[in-house]
């Protein structure tokens, strides 16, 4: 969707911005332009008006490099909007006592860091259904990339969303990011279908429900990315271990920890043999911990956006997992160190240096901005034989210059 933000990132209230400079905005957009600036091939799907403010979105998403044949125009539905204030996005209000199935206690009462403003109800988007978006479109690439966002928007969108995640013969690897927006899921109906998306029989949530709808979508997943500070707002999970306990269903689960770094629970053949070797259960995971690095923020917006793009980078070109973790922080520096949402990723040579760098080196790395052309990184040692990470999709084959067949990045966040 279009988004707008403060001309001048001062703080305050929504109320005292003046002027707001226009840009694009949108999870999974966000992740295939990332994508596909980073040299892969990304699609994007996704509905919005026949309006200036789709002109608008399309043609900035296709500057990119995004495939956006698959956007349906709708001439009845405006594109959606959103303002926002400068500062850090919260997760918002505390959520329910815990996962539904899983222990858990108390959600933290932490309040939103910057004021939101959706502009989404009635939108080309929320009338995304099964009925309009073809299975066979989303399911066109290696990956398909969904978030809780697209699920919060309307019946229609979880019903979809619902689909697309329905585990039957040809479904790629589904990455899931969480994304817990409690304004979202505050305005979201409870099952009340939206009568033009085609038949859809209570497909909705409220916002009492939306925590348990989230965790139902990540347990039909391959991959997903979770928060801990969302873990604990919409489920009462905290820490990294309790949230895998919580969510064992993926095959890879990436906990982001913030300024800390993240965390991967890794399910697969290589985590099998390393658990039998010591001893342990056969669904013992293999777990990779990498800190985050040291920058100086400009604007800390897209980063978690900017993160599971690196890490889906990675993951197509089928490097060990502490590699997709450290592409994943570089995608991520790249975006706290550059105004907006969306940042020009790190060249690959580059990136892939840096990413190769030893542990003390890693720690001692600081970037700010401009270092995405500026930083000259030290030869990298070889890389780690790609067949020996069980995680990766189906042919691990390096892509180069956009040549493999990139993730649909399904749905706007409107």
């Amino acid at each position: 969707m279009v988004a707008f933000r403060p001309a001048r990132p001062e703080p305050g209230p929504l109320a005292g911005v003046a002027s707001f400079d226009r840009g694009i905005g949108g999870a999974e957009s966000n992740v295939a332009c990332a994508l596909a600036a980073a040299g892969h091939r990304a699609k994007w799907v996704s509905r919005v008006g026949a309006d200036a403010f789709g002109d608008h979105l399309v043609a900035a998403i296709a500057a990119y490099g995004v495939d956006v044949s698959a956007v349906q125009r709708d001439a009845g539905r405006p594109t959606g909007v959103y303002f926002r204030t400068a500062g850090e996005r919260g997760v918002g209000l505390p959520g329910p006592s815990g996962l539904p199935g899983c222990p858990g206690h108390p959600g933290p009462a932490s309040a939103p860091l910057s004021e939101v403003l959706y502009y989404r109800a009635g939108s080309a988007a929320s009338a995304m259904s099964p009925a309009l978006v073809r299975r066979a479109t989303a399911w066109s690439g290696r990956v398909l990339h969904l978030t809780g966002i697209t699920a919060a928007l309307s019946a229609g969108c979880l019903a979809l969303v619902r689909d697309l995640t329905e585990r039957r013969p040809g479904r790629p690897l589904v990455s899931f990011d969480v994304n817990y927006r409690v304004a979202l899921w505050r305005g979201a109906p409870a099952g009340r279908p939206d009568a033009s998306a085609g038949p859809v029989a209570s497909a909705g949530a409220g916002a009492s429900d939306g925590p348990a709808v989230l965790a139902d979508l990540a347990r039909r997943c391959d991959l997903v990315f979770v928060g801990e500070d969302e873990a604990e707002a919409a489920w009462g999970v905290r820490g990294a271990a309790a949230i895998r306990a919580a969510l064992p269903e993926p095959r890879v689960l990436v906990v982001k920890q913030g300024a800390a770094g993240a965390t991967a629970y890794v399910r697969g053949a290589a985590a099998a043999a390393a658990a039998a070797a010591a001893g342990a259960g056969a669904d013992t995971d293999a777990v990779v911990y990498v800190p985050a690095l040291s920058v100086d923020v400009v604007a800390p917006v897209g980063a978690g956006d900017a993160f599971a793009a690196g890490f889906l980078s990675g993951t197509l070109r089928g490097l060990p997992v502490e590699r997709r973790l450290r592409h994943g922080h570089l995608m991520a520096a790249a975006a706290l160190t550059s105004p907006g949402d969306l940042a020009a990723p790190p060249r690959r040579d580059l990136a892939d240096r840096l990413a190769a760098l030893g542990a003390e080196e890693w720690g001692r790395l600081r970037l700010g901005p401009g270092w995405t052309e500026a930083v000259t990184a030290p030869p990298a040692p070889a890389a780690p034989p790609a067949s020996t990470d069980p995680t990766g999709p189906t042919g691990p084959t390096e892509s180069t210059g956009g040549t493999d067949p990139g993730p649909a990045a399904a749905k706007e966040r409107t």
